[in-house]
C-alpha cells in the first residue's frame, strides 16, 4: 500500500507534457540565395507587427526555402515572413511604402491595396509539430 501511494504521489509531482511544438514552414517563391527567409508566426495581438512571440530563419534557397519556428504552443496564428536579401532584419520598401523584398503570409492570404486581416491567414496549431506552407509576393522589383 505505501509502494502505491509513493508511485500516485510520484505521477502527481511528475511534470506535464510540453504540448508546444515546432512549425516548419515551406515558402516558396525565393528568386535568389542571397540572405535568409525569415518567418513570424503571430497571435492575432501581434500580426503585422514586429514583435511576434515566435520566429525562425533559414539560409535562402531559390524556388523553395524551409523555416522552422520551434516551441509555439497550441493556438490560433498567422504566419508572415519576407526573404530578408540584404540582412538587415527588415522588409526593405521604396519610397511609397512597398515593399521591395518578397513577402508573404500563411494561406498564401491575398494581398491587395495592403497587408491580409488576420482571419485571411489565420490557422490553428494543436499539440505537437505542423507543416504549413506559403508564398512569397513581390510587389516591387
Amino acid at each position: 500500500m505505501i509502494g502505491a501511494r509513493l508511485l500516485l504521489a510520484a505521477l502527481l509531482a511528475a511534470p506535464a507534457a510540453d504540448p508546444s511544438g515546432s512549425i516548419e514552414i515551406a515558402v516558396t517563391g525565393v528568386r535568389t540565395a542571397e540572405g535568409r527567409v525569415h518567418v513570424d508566426i503571430c497571435p492575432e495581438t501581434h500580426f503585422l507587427k514586429e514583435d511576434c512571440p515566435w520566429s525562425g530563419e533559414a539560409p535562402a534557397r531559390i524556388g523553395a526555402t524551409v523555416v522552422v519556428v520551434r516551441g509555439v504552443p497550441p493556438g490560433r496564428y498567422a504566419a508572415q515572413g519576407f526573404h530578408d536579401r540584404n540582412g538587415n532584419g527588415k522588409v526593405d520598401r521604396n519610397l511609397i511604402g512597398i515593399p521591395t523584398e518578397g513577402i508573404g503570409f500563411s494561406n498564401d492570404a491575398k494581398i491587395r491595396l495592403g497587408p491580409p486581416k488576420f482571419a485571411d491567414a489565420a490557422f490553428d496549431h494543436g499539440p505537437g509539430d505542423q507543416r504549413i506552407a506559403f508564398r512569397l509576393r513581390h510587389m516591387a522589383g
